[in-house]
């Protein structure tokens, strides 16, 4: 159960952070390639950053089992600076959507040469009209994409290598004309990984808060960091090899597939848009419930409202958004790191005295519901301190349990 859980941990983890960033290759060109082969270090360097990032903040949302990120930004830091994340995050959803809005622009664009407005204005009305349904079950089909992502970047990894060997040195000294918006390199990798996070915080802690153990949380932080790493890697040395052929498109890896053959462009088409509308859908929905917490009857007029203003923003053009908004999530992110990670060092071995308070409290429930044995007051007082000194709420957390301890119990009626 534990290895089965760190693995679901993990692929939620890489669902998250590999989305429409890795379709287009964009900022992987502007963050890493745009400093040649100083660049694939630099990717590595952000891939240790997630590794340890993914990890950290993953078990603090199974720590306190969080089901959004503001009671967790007051726990970890002073008034001050949790409103200030607060807001911060809520406004990197909105920028976001914004730069998805106009990567579906150029996306069509780019392939069938049509005004960026009119894929802004095809995806903006998807999202609308998403955002009037069910979005948990749409969000949930659309993550299925994600794999193909892998593949996606598998194929151009296997292509770029079928071109070796290739004169780095030359493939350098063009990468290095390319525009980058954050220098040198190192900073810029950590600047790219501190806005991926901001970006996916809030996600998160929520896939940690939905793991009852911690160390779980953390193994699956790391594995997936992990993998993200590899696929960084792989996408950033495909790009460089053929910085010639893509270096100057606003779809890089869309043009990239165009070189392998015109087959597997149209088919990337399909996949990047989907995971633009993934990303998308997901920063306008979160915006809008985070907005209207307090009044959920007004969540549909502020979800076009936010909609419309981010269609109309988004005609500023995808490259030029990127190279503005970007960094500007990267820095405020590097302050949400600092804290996360200053805080878990405070606060591990607690972290870790929590991972077996919780299997002190499964074991007495497990014996609460098995009819066999005998459930005395002692074990009730041992229960009730043991739910009263963790962090969870009591009733969040004796109910997680409870659900899990009565699914192994009847799969153990089952099995005999």
């Amino acid at each position: 159960m534990s290895a089965k859980k760190t693995l679901q941990v993990a692929l939620a983890f890489i669902g998250l952070m590999v989305g429409a960033g890795f379709a287009t290759g964009q900022e992987v060109i502007q963050y890493f390639i745009s400093f040649g082969v100083w660049g694939l270090a630099g990717a590595l360097v952000a891939g240790i950053l997630m590794i340890t990032a993914g990890a950290v903040i993953i078990n603090i949302g199974s720590y306190f089992m969080a089901d959004e990120h503001l009671r967790v930004f007051r726990s970890v830091s002073a008034p001050v600076v949790s409103r200030f994340l607060d807001i911060s995050v809520s406004l990197t959803l909105l920028a976001m959507g914004i730069v998805m809005l106009a990567g579906a622009g150029s996306t069509l664009e780019q392939q069938f040469g049509l005004p960026a407005w009119i894929g802004s204005a095809v995806m903006v009305g998807i999202v609308m009209l998403t955002g009037l349904l069910d979005v948990n079950k749409v969000t949930n089909i659309i993550s299925a994409v994600t794999p193909v992502i892998f593949v996606a970047v598998i194929v151009a990894f296997g292509y770029a290598l079928t071109k070796l060997p290739v004169d780095l040195g030359a493939v350098s000294e063009l990468a290095v004309q390319a525009d980058s918006p954050v220098s040198p390199w190192w900073l810029s990798a950590v600047n790219y990984t501190c806005m991926a996070l901001m970006l996916g915080v809030s996600m998160s802690l929520m896939i940690g808060g939905n793991t009852l153990d911690p160390r779980d949380a953390g193994r699956g932080g790391l594995l997936g960091g992990v993998v993200y790493t590899v696929l960084l890697l792989m996408n950033a040395f495909a790009l460089l090899v053929n910085f010639e052929a893509v270096g100057e498109a606003d779809v890089p890896m869309l043009q990239l597939f165009e070189t392998i053959h015109p087959v597997a462009a149209i088919a990337m088409v399909f996949v990047t848009f989907l995971m633009i509308y993934n990303t998308c859908i997901s920063m306008f929905y979160a915006l809008g419930r985070r907005v209207t917490v307090n009044h959920r009857k007004r969540y549909l007029p502020v979800f076009l409202g936010l909609c419309a203003v981010g269609y109309a923003v988004s005609l500023v053009g995808f490259g030029t958004l990127m190279s503005v908004v970007y960094p500007a999530i990267g820095y405020v992110g590097m302050i949400l790191v600092v804290v996360m990670f200053v805080w878990w060092f405070r606060n591990r071995s607690e972290i870790s005295a929590e991972s077996g308070r919780r299997t002190r409290i499964r074991a007495l429930l497990t014996k609460r519901g098995d009819d066999s044995k005998e459930f005395s007051e002692y074990n009730e007082n041992q229960l009730r301190d043991a739910t009263q000194d963790s962090p969870a709420d009591d009733d969040a957390l004796t109910g997680a349990i409870e659900t899990q301890v009565k699914r192994d119990l009847g799969q153990g009626g089952q099995s005999s």
